[in-house]
This record gives structure tokens, sequence and C-alpha cells, in this order.
């Protein structure tokens, strides 16, 4: 890897035009070569505030966090020179974009090839996080460490993974099990995973998954049969 790396955003986007432009305003551009914004089928207007705030805005009409993910990592596959670096982080202002140095670190200095921002060891802002995403998160690392051996303490989505072992991964999931599968295959493929503790605050407007009971059991369901699917 070169000395300055190439290092993408993605930024999956439904409904959050009241936080996504703070999100990329936080962002510190001397470290980035672009970001991308995938506006996920918002009826809204997230995609208009992404684009007046400089990011690329690209549209995923098929509803999911997955297909939004898999959205951005098409466009940066398809640039000539592609990115070492590919850092995924929330467009609901819940993460602190400053903290992206933070991310990259075990990548640039320990040649780790994923890194998981771990809220479970930073400062959390009280009621930051719901207490079904807490046990689910407890409860999908545990297996995750009995299963495939690798001990992670979160599903965190601030994390960065070098681009030739994102494609090596050959990413699957179209909805809330992306997180856990990145994890999974991560373990599998005996990559060098590490976390870093990061900070973490209440985000702007409503969860769409952990906001709604529709969205709390559908994103545990398909967190679990992820574990299971991989074994």
């Amino acid at each position: 890897m070169s000395n300055k790396p190439k290092i993408g955003i993605i930024i999956p986007a439904y409904n959050e035009e009241e936080a996504v432009g703070k999100v990329i305003q936080e962002i510190p551009k001397h470290l980035v070569s672009e970001i991308v914004v995938v506006n996920n089928n918002s009826t809204d207007h997230t995609a208009k505030v992404a684009s007046e705030n400089g990011a690329t805005v690209l549209t995923e009409n098929r509803q999911g966090y997955g297909w939004a993910c898999l959205k951005g990592i098409e466009y940066f596959a398809m640039q000539k020179i592609q990115p070492d670096i590919i850092v995924f982080m929330d467009a609901d202002h819940s993460d602190f974009p400053a903290e992206l140095p933070l991310i990259i670190q075990p990548i640039l200095e320990l040649n780790a090839d994923l890194v998981i921002g771990t809220r479970n060891t930073g400062k959390s802002e009280k009621g930051s996080m719901t207490p079904q995403q807490i046990f689910g998160n407890w409860l999908a690392t545990k297996m995750i460490r009995l299963f495939y051996d690798e001990h992670f303490t979160d599903l965190g989505p601030f994390r960065a993974i070098k681009f030739n072992q994102l494609l090596a991964m050959d990413m699957q999931d179209k909805t809330y099990g992306w997180t856990v599968e990145m994890q999974v295959k991560a373990a599998k493929m005996k990559m060098h995973c590490v976390e870093v503790p990061i900070n973490y605050r209440q985000r702007i407007g409503v969860s769409k998954v952990s906001g709604t009971i529709k969205g709390t059991i559908g994103a545990g369901y398909k967190i679990l049969i992820t574990i299971f699917k991989y074994m």
C-alpha cells in the first residue's frame, strides 16, 4: 500500500436529509479520495443534501442496507484507479466521522485487513443504543466467537476494510445481515481483524431498524441466519 492510500467512503442513506449533510461535513476531507452516498429509495431530499455537501450520489431503489452497500462497492470497482481502503459509515450522524483516522490506523500501521469501530469500549451517549441492539450485538458476537473463533465485541457499522479483501469476500446479503456477513467471512478467511474503541451518540431521527418492532425482529432473525449460513 502506498504512503498515501486512496480511501473511499460509502454511506448508505434512506431518508436522512436532516443528518447526511452533517456527516459529510465532519469527514476529514484530506484523508479521503471520494465520498459516495447511496440514496436507498429515499422519499425526502437526502440525495439533494448529499450532493450539495460535495458527495457523489448514487441511486439504489432496491430497499436494503446491503443493496446500498453493494451499489457503492460496484461503483468503486469500476474506477480506473481503485481505492486501497473502503470505509463504511451510517448517514444518521450517530458515528463521529472525525474519528476516521482511528478506523484506518490499524490498516496503515498494523496491516490489518478489517477494522471494526466498537461502541462497547468507547463512550456511548445514553440512549444511543437500544436494549435490543445491545443484546443483539452481544449474542451475535458471542456466536461468532464460538463458531468461527474470532473475538468481536460489536457489529458496528463504522468500519474500514482493504478493498481487495472486500472484493474477495464476494458479499451477498442485501438487507440486515450485511455487517455480520462481513465479519463472519473475515473470520472464515483468516483475515487480520482489529477493533478500535469509538464514540457513539443518539442518531438524528428514528432508526428504521431498531426503532421499529418489525425492523428489530427482522434484523435479529437475519443476523442469526447469516451466522449459521456460513458455518
